[in-house]
């Protein structure tokens, strides 16, 4: 059997790597190229090199293979005939037409996917390539690339979580080729200086702080909402999903010292009156200091809206201090929303929900640009201007056999980059939901302060 340098003398016949003086894309002399789309032209190559990948790596682990594009894409798709693992085809951006796709493939949520790449050098692609994966429902743990140049970008990866497993490094090569007398002593001195004086340091985009939200967000029940996360040092809203005046208030009562804002349906109340609820819950949030989020979910034309938040049996605009609404009727459906603060629904959590990538995006253009919106609610990162609730949030992390799909808080927090996380069912359903509320409250808390 072959040995791995054997192997890698068989791949540098097809002129994998060149050495001389090259300007790389970063605009950075180069004493070595990388290119590694030749293999893809020699079959047998590629399935001994697919071979290799696949035996460094715990199959088990994973459900689907992906290989970044395009170079990865045939590596990717040898390692799934040798293995058997479906694969799946990222797209560089989506189409204009047809389904707009970014992902092509049979999937499920929830499904763990192995990454492929063939050169890494800063992780650049792989950071642009893992959240358009994940965007989908699909976890990624690790990654599988055939050479690292040994520039920081495996680092950078493996300090984010991800497990990387490479198959060569620049060094090695090098060291191989000086040994067949490819490259001399000086040439990979060279080349070694080039590394230890061009390692990438990567700036990464820190997540904002709720101060630092302060001063960018003008909204004034976003400010609201935010002075009261750091008086409290809370971000915790709790979904009041009960069916009676009585449970709202005993769980307002109960779990008002904790939060930020209280969640109603307020049109599942069997026993709903104005009097007897909403100026008994108002006084409990003035108590308590939390805001009243009413979620609604508007979603009709802009004149239907305003009659069900302004009239009929509710009068949603006397007494909720924001509201959530799809965005789905456009930009104009907004403006009726005077005097609260506006909640865009850019994703849902619930399994099957049909707010795809292209929808988010054209929803988040339309929250950044309304005035009366200061906020999403979306499983996804969404810009730094707006503030990200995250709902489905359960320590448990698993679903409910509904259709909903839960959130850890460290999750909400660190992937997802929340500044507020909706709890429902772990608290309302808790034989103590003030105990659970205030376990809620300290673990939300703590996992936004391990974010920054």
């Amino acid at each position: 059997m072959e040995t791995k340098k054997e192997f890698f003398l068989e791949c540098y016949k097809l002129g994998i790597i060149k050495f001389g003086r090259f300007t790389l894309k970063s605009g950075i002399e180069s004493p070595f190229y990388v290119d590694l789309r030749p293999l893809a032209s020699d079959p047998k190559i590629l399935k001994k090199l697919a071979n290799y990948l696949l035996d460094m790596l715990p199959l088990d682990n994973f459900d689907l293979i992906c290989g970044v594009p395009y170079a990865a894409l045939p590596m990717a798709t040898a390692m799934s005939l040798e293995s058997y693992l479906p694969l799946i085809i990222k797209r560089k951006e989506a189409k204009q037409y047809g389904t707009k796709k970014m992902l092509e493939g049979i999937f499920t949520k929830g499904q763990n996917c192995l990454l492929v790449e063939d050169v890494i050098t800063s992780g650049t692609s792989l950071l642009e390539t893992i959240p358009e994966i994940e965007n989908e429902g699909i976890s990624v743990s690790d990654i599988v690339v055939v050479l690292d140049r040994q520039q920081g970008g495996k680092e950078i990866l493996e300090s984010k979580g991800f497990r990387v497993h490479t198959l060569f490094t620049i060094s090695e090569v090098c060291e191989m080729l000086k040994e067949e007398g490819h490259l001399t002593d000086d040439e990979v001195e060279r080349i070694n200086d080039f590394l230890t004086g061009n390692v990438v340091r990567f700036e990464e985009e820190k997540r904002l702080s709720y101060e630092e939200k302060l001063e960018i967000c003008d909204h004034t029940v976003a400010q609201k909402l935010l002075q009261i996360a750091l008086e409290k040092k809370s971000n915790l809203i709790v979904s009041a999903d009960v069916t009676t005046t009585k449970e709202l208030l005993e769980l307002a009562e109960k779990v008002g010292p904790h939060i930020v804002a209280l969640k109603t349906h307020i049109d599942i109340l069997l026993d709903f009156d104005a009097d007897q609820t909403i100026l008994p819950l108002k006084d409990l949030a003035q108590k308590y200091n939390f805001l009243i989020m009413e979620d609604r979910k508007f979603a009709d034309i802009g004149n239907t809206q305003e009659l069900q938040f302004a009239y009929g049996t509710y009068k949603i605009s006397n007494w909720a201090d924001l509201v959530t609404a799809q965005v789905i009727a456009g930009y104009e459906s907004l403006d009726c929303f005077r005097n609260v603060g506006v909640v865009a629904i850019i994703g849902m959590s619930s399994h099957g929900n049909l707010t795809d990538q292209n929808y988010r995006d054209e929803a988040t253009k339309i929250a950044l640009s309304h005035p009366n919106v200061f906020g999403g609610v979306s499983q996804n990162k969404i810009p730094n201007e707006l503030l990200l609730f995250t709902p489905g949030v359960n320590l448990a992390h698993t679903g409910d056999g509904k259709g909903q799909q839960y959130n850890t808080p460290e999750h909400a927090f660190t992937k997802l980059e929340s500044d507020f996380i909706i709890v429902g069912r772990g608290i309302y359903k808790a034989d103590d939901a003030e105990q659970s509320a205030l376990t809620y409250k300290i673990a939300g808390w703590n996992a936004y302060e391990a974010s920054l």
